[in-house]
């Protein structure tokens, strides 16, 4: 029998002091590439979409647009998406809406943590409860009247931090997501035959 010597990977030391499990530094190189350069702050995140069957399809997402560039993912991530079998789904995996709830809490999370990270706040947890109520008459077109979107949604975060929950709560409202969700944003739509 062979050995085999697998490499080991090691990541590079963080610069800087990592606060929350955040690298600061290289965060705080990134703010000061921006603040140079305000075009090193556009970024493009994109996917690809495709439909299996019935409620099911699959997002792929591969690379993006970010310091001037197209980056490749560390990894490539798929997400697959279904409808509960109440509405005619496979319940093979989360709805798009619950995509949603997930995008926004892991947003304001996030920009949460990295905004105390630099700001050298510690965060020993956070756990945290989201709903969205929809009427799914706007759905299946029932009535013209109902929103066919979530028409409320509740954040509910417990965090465990010597900060205030009003300091909190202003590094979360930096989040994108939750900046999408409730201001809401144009999308330009497009269909075009296969």
């Amino acid at each position: 029998m062979h050995s085999h010597t697998i490499a080991s990977v090691t990541k590079p030391q963080p610069k800087g002091p990592v606060v929350n499990g955040v690298p600061t530094g290289q965060l705080m190189d990134v703010i000061g590439s921006i603040q140079q350069d305000a075009d090193n702050a556009k970024f493009q995140f994109r996917l690809d979409n495709q439909w299996l069957e019935g409620g099911i399809n699959r997002s792929r997402m591969d690379d993006y647009f970010a310091d001037g560039r197209k980056t490749r993912h560390d990894q490539v991530f798929e997400l697959s998406a279904d409808e509960p079998r109440l509405i005619a789904g496979e319940d093979t995996a989360p709805t798009p809406v619950e995509y949603v709830l997930h995008a926004l809490i892991s947003c304001l999370t996030t920009t949460m943590v990295y905004h105390a990270s630099v700001q050298g706040v510690e965060i020993e947890s956070v756990k945290s409860q989201v709903e969205g109520d929809i009427d799914v008459r706007g759905f299946f077109g029932l009535s013209e009247s109902v929103r066919k979107g979530f028409n409320q949604v509740r954040v509910r975060m417990q965090v465990k931090s010597e900060a205030s929950t009003e300091q909190l709560r202003e590094m979360a409202m930096y989040s994108a997501v939750y900046d999408m969700v409730a201001n809401s944003l144009p999308v330009d739509f497009l269909i075009e035959k296969a």
